[in-house]
């Protein structure tokens, strides 16, 4: 069995590196994904409760009703208040983990050229010496004709 080289090893590494992040990076993207839909779901509410007011004060409504919706309303601008911010942290999160995603990349990418480029290496050198032991090859047998 052939040993493994050192680059192999942190190649591997980075790949596994690579990996984790990209399913960090997923994870935050359908945690964002999560926060918006609750988002619009709680904007499409707070217009619907808006319109039944709108609706409700044309056709007659108590001082107590009245208060009631507005105390409503302004409960619900707090909730989409705070979704705005779990969105606008989501969105953080998501640059943060595509930064950490990009650099594994990179360094994959930095692992996989070196290795190419030893590999390329390797072959020049066992080319020259397989040119060389076939033009020693060669010239025994000249030799040897003689």
């Amino acid at each position: 069995m052939a040993t493994r080289s050192p680059l192999e090893t942190l190649i591997e590494l980075a790949e596994r590196e690579t990996d984790d992040a990209a399913k960090l990076l997923g994870a935050a993207i359908r945690a964002a994904k999560e926060h918006e839909n609750k988002l619009g779901m709680l904007q499409g509410y707070r217009d619907d409760y808006a319109d039944r007011l709108q609706t409700t004060l044309g056709t007659g409504i108590t001082p107590m009703q009245y208060r009631n919706f507005q105390a409503f309303l302004a409960k619900l601008d707090n909730a989409i208040a705070g979704q705005l911010e779990f969105v606008s942290i989501a969105k953080q999160r998501i640059e943060i983990e595509r930064s950490t995603w990009q650099a594994a990349e990179r360094k994959r990418m930095s692992y996989n050229t070196l290795q190419k480029r030893a590999d390329k290496e390797a072959l020049q050198r066992e080319n020259k010496r397989d040119q060389k032991m076939m033009d020693e090859h060669a010239n025994r047998q000249a030799f040897y004709k003689r």
